[in-house]
């Protein structure tokens, strides 16, 4: 029986309503799983046409899963860049520089982009730093956080380089250094 932190047995009401969002939960994640389950669907009908080829070769890169393969395909690599800072731009993993006559620094972040796929190519840099240590990128990283630069600071441009090498791969077929493929 659950009870409250003096000890007291809980209400009737927090009870039931604890119950409601159980039940919402379970409801949740049974549509999620409905999903992703027609998501693998998708991609076991045309395995090479199309974004499923896009998903499937990303998917290949070990950390990353077909979730964000699948948004990185249907959100990133389907439009055309001219170059790397294009793409770099897009995803707004760039600097917002402010200048003022002789006077130049850096503001951080610019907050253009896509912010949904911003924050999922951060939390990939960290991920690819613990499934590709053997990696040149990830190597890059922690040589400029053993050398003194900010880890937070430093994962962004991993992220940023990151993007940009598998933006090469979906694009040219350039493994990048390092990088394990699986299947």
């Amino acid at each position: 029986m659950l009870r409250t932190a003096e000890g007291k047995p809980l209400p009737p009401n927090t009870l039931a309503e604890l119950g409601r969002e159980l039940e919402h939960l379970r409801f949740i994640k049974e549509q999620i799983k409905q999903i992703e389950n027609t998501r693998l669907a998708q991609l076991e009908q045309a395995p090479r046409e199309g974004l499923n080829a896009t998903i499937r070769d990303l998917s290949r890169v070990r950390g990353l899963g077909i979730e964000t393969a699948d948004m990185l395909a249907s959100e990133v690599f389907i439009r055309e860049y001219r170059h790397q800072r294009a793409i770099g731009r897009y995803v707004g993993l760039t600097g917002a520089p402010d200048e003022s006559g002789t006077r130049r620094h850096e503001k951080g972040l610019a907050k253009a982009g896509n912010a949904r796929v911003r924050r999922a190519l951060i939390q990939l840099a960290w991920r690819f730093r613990k499934h590709q240590t053997d990696c040149g990128l990830v190597q890059w990283y922690e040589a400029r956080v053993a050398a003194g630069k900010k880890p937070k600071t430093m994962i962004v441009a991993l992220a940023r380089r990151l993007l940009i090498a598998l933006w090469r791969f979906v694009t040219l077929g350039e493994v990048p250094e390092g990088v394990i493929l699986v299947n």
